[in-house]
């Protein structure tokens, strides 16, 4: 089995998890169930600040929205990149400082862009469109916000074209070679001020050398700002370092990102005479791997293939639906035994593609035993849902043997939540 020192580990047969039994988890929480480990988060954020020291960290909200996960980084001094009203208000739940938030997103509401001003966030403002209509929101309110503009850099990053952000023809920012005059506008229009630029360009990614194409795009671009008397108070190039969901397949590290990105952005610096503050979005990395999802072995078959029916499917994971991700596989109770058939691992949803992983050599599983999906922490729970009327399971934390429960497990009233029946219907 692949472990992972003080986070993943063997004792007596069954997987543990930060040092607690996953088997007595499923006993203790239910299942299906997501475990969180405390440790391997914050040992991951030291990992990316210890590669990039004088950077600041905003930690991509979207990955995983647990407030327990958030207040855990921002007891570690992490900002937060926000994508939603709804994260903004976690973040500001969790105590992340206001200084250290930046709102992005290609589509906000009045509502949401009304919220950034009241609360004093920044914002990564997407379009022209948007930068006049926040303008106009913050004089009508009597302030003025703090604004940097995400760039189209036009990059292209090998991982899916789902989560290839920086395209030409993605959704996500004003085309590079239209930035310039954007900032002009700023500068010259109350109710804004703009002091920092930002770009993102994918996500899973594994080749860092984009990283260091779309740096230089951006200091060529703050080159020009500068020029316009602007001055640019930070530089937010995004993140989107993969991680090894394959076992033994090597992937860059912090380090290895850092190698591209810091000398191009140190050199351009010193030569410009400035020294904004730079900014990472790591998500990903930081929650990906931190995170199993403990099912439960619901019924067996021998068909086509040999399928194990777990208590899981994409409703709670949909990343091997959507992205045709893999993710390692354990029989979590039979941890130490050697692989002996092959198996593919299907989800109870009413779709043929709710396949977890597929054609897997696992030791012989049996209705009850307890299979865990690692590397779940990512675009997991942040992405479950209600699909065919199953309610949302339970998340847990764990430290150095110890479980406490972060979000209880929802009930089947819970699919009804909000849900209205007209008087004429009854």
């Amino acid at each position: 089995m692949y472990k992972i020192k003080n986070h993943l580990e063997v004792s007596n047969d069954h997987l543990t998890i930060g040092g607690c039994d996953s088997v007595d988890l499923v006993k203790q929480y239910g299942s299906p169930l997501f475990v969180i480990n405390e440790n391997r988060i914050r040992d991951n954020l030291k990992r990316y600040r210890a590669a990039f020291p004088d950077a600041d960290m905003y930690y991509a909200a979207k990955a995983n929205g647990n407030l327990a996960i958030m207040r855990i980084l921002a007891l570690d001094g992490a900002g937060a990149d926000v994508f939603s009203g709804g994260e903004l208000y976690l973040a500001i739940l969790a105590g992340i400082e206001r200084k250290k938030i930046l709102f992005n997103g290609n589509s906000k509401t009045d509502a949401e862009l009304t919220m950034a001003i009241e609360t004093g966030v920044r914002v990564s403002v997407d379009s022209i469109d948007e930068l006049r209509t926040l303008a106009a929101l913050a004089r009508k309110m009597g302030k003025t916000i703090d604004v940097a503009f995400r760039v189209n850099p036009d990059v292209s990053a090998t991982t899916h074209p789902k989560i290839a952000t920086g395209l030409k023809s993605a959704k996500f920012g004003i085309p590079h070679e239209e930035v310039v005059e954007v900032y002009r506008e700023a500068r010259d229009i109350a109710g804004v001020n703009p002091v920092g630029i930002h770009c993102h360009i994918g996500s899973q990614i594994l080749d860092v050398t984009p990283f260091g194409h779309s740096t230089a795009r951006m200091m060529d671009l703050v080159e020009k700002v500068s020029a316009l008397g602007i001055d640019i108070e930070f530089v937010d190039i995004g993140s989107g370092l993969g991680i090894p969901y394959e076992k033994g397949v090597t992937v860059p590290t912090p380090k290895d990102l850092a190698a591209v990105v810091l000398p191009v952005f140190n050199e351009r610096c010193a030569a410009l005479g400035i020294s904004p503050k730079l900014i990472l979005e790591p998500g990903r990395y930081i929650v990906g791997d931190a995170v199993v999802l403990l099912t439960t072995v619901n019924t067996m078959k021998a068909a086509a293939k040999n399928f194990v029916g777990i208590d899981a499917g994409f409703n709670l994971l949909i990343r091997p639906a959507m992205y045709d991700s893999y993710h390692y596989v354990v029989v979590a109770n039979k941890a130490s035994e050697k692989p002996a058939e092959t198996y593919t691992i299907a989800g109870p949803i009413c779709e043929t593609g709710d396949i977890l992983a597929r054609d897997r050599q696992l030791p012989i599983i049996e209705k009850g035993d307890t299979v865990a999906i690692l590397d779940t922490g990512a675009y997991g729970f942040s992405m479950a849902s209600q699909y065919n009327g199953r309610p949302r399971c339970a998340e847990v934390l764990v430290k150095d043997g110890v479980a406490e429960l972060v979000r209880k497990a929802e009930g089947i009233d819970d699919i009804l939540t909000n849900q209205i029946m007209p008087a004429r219907l009854l």
